[in-house]
């Protein structure tokens, strides 16, 4: 498989919806508990970037296996999924799969034991999501709880386990500690979540004939545009609560400015939903709202 096909397979250019959390993780364990495992943080930096990508290949290669072969699907089938592309061999994209995965878990499980079980569960939970997604009898992917796992385990999972890689011997998981973690990962999480239904709303009547009922096909587009717009309203709250509580610096508050652009790339959104015109602006709004984040969140470190 040539360079080019193998990283459009596996998605590369979505890869920073998992770093950004990443550091944000990081930066978080920074301020409050003034402390970074540096090496095992940089070996689940690599466990987690090729999970992303197995599981970015795993969603690509389960589409193009169960989509029905009929007249209605030969364009996805042959000018849309890069499987059909590509002319990749199901066998060849398992064994990218599965290998990616499979390196993946080793690392994983190595980290659980220099740094505790809590990392086994919080493990086990995001490979199971990982698989799921787009595999087994029912995937997530194809139901109306897709936004969902896909901005918690993205936006909150990647953000909490960084946070309990660099601060696992100094501070033992408590329900309050978890809420503080996710009140801060709260603008993550719905940034991301809504890649996933900006997906989702532009793909509704395609989705709909490859037998798939996200909660577009449930609820409309009209109620979920106005869920997309809101989404990040919530998020900035969570945001302006999370250093209004004292768990993110003050300066963190300047990822407010994110709003100007959002705003604009939201309504041009609510204004055309066309996958190939307009679900960017999605992925756009998630990469300024996480990279003002971190950026803040930096100054507001230099500056405490």
């Amino acid at each position: 498989m040539k360079p080019k096909v193998f990283l459009e397979f596996v998605e590369i250019k979505s890869l920073i919806a998992s770093v950004l959390p990443f550091v944000l993780g990081s930066l978080y364990a920074v301020y409050n508990y003034h402390q970074v495992h540096l090496g095992y943080l940089l070996l689940f930096f690599v466990a987690s970037s090729l999970f992303h990508m197995a599981t970015n290949a795993n969603d690509n290669y389960q589409d193009f296996l169960h989509a029905p072969r009929d007249a209605a699907n030969q364009e996805f089938l042959e000018a849309t999924n890069v499987v059909g592309v590509n002319q990749i061999s199901i066998r060849q994209a398992r064994t990218l799969t599965f290998g990616l995965g499979g390196i993946s878990l080793i690392l994983g499980l190595w980290l659980v034991t220099q740094t505790g079980l809590p990392l086994l569960w919080m493990g086990i939970y995001s490979y199971a999501v990982g698989y799921f997604y787009a595999g087994g009898p029912k995937p997530i992917s194809s139901g109306p709880f897709g936004e969902f796992f896909s901005g918690f385990t993205m936006g909150f999972m990647i953000f909490w386990i960084s946070v309990y890689i660099n601060t696992y011997d100094v501070a033992p998981i408590t329900w309050h500690g978890t809420f503080n973690v996710m009140i801060s990962a709260g603008l993550a999480i719905f940034a991301i979540s809504n890649i996933m239904l900006a997906n989702n709303i532009c793909d509704m009547d395609e989705d709909i004939a490859l037998g798939r009922h996200t909660i577009v096909s449930y609820l409309g587009k009209p109620v979920m545009l106005q869920v997309f717009a809101w989404s990040y309203i919530v998020g900035y709250i969570c945001l302006m609560v999370a250093v209004w509580i004292g768990v993110l610096p003050k300066l963190s508050l300047l990822t407010l400015l994110s709003v100007i652009p959002v705003l604009k790339n939201t309504r041009q959104f609510m204004r055309k939903q066309v996958k190939r015109e307009t679900f960017i602006l999605a992925i756009k709004n998630a990469s300024i709202i996480c990279l003002t984040f971190v950026v803040c969140m930096g100054l507001g470190l230099i500056f405490n």
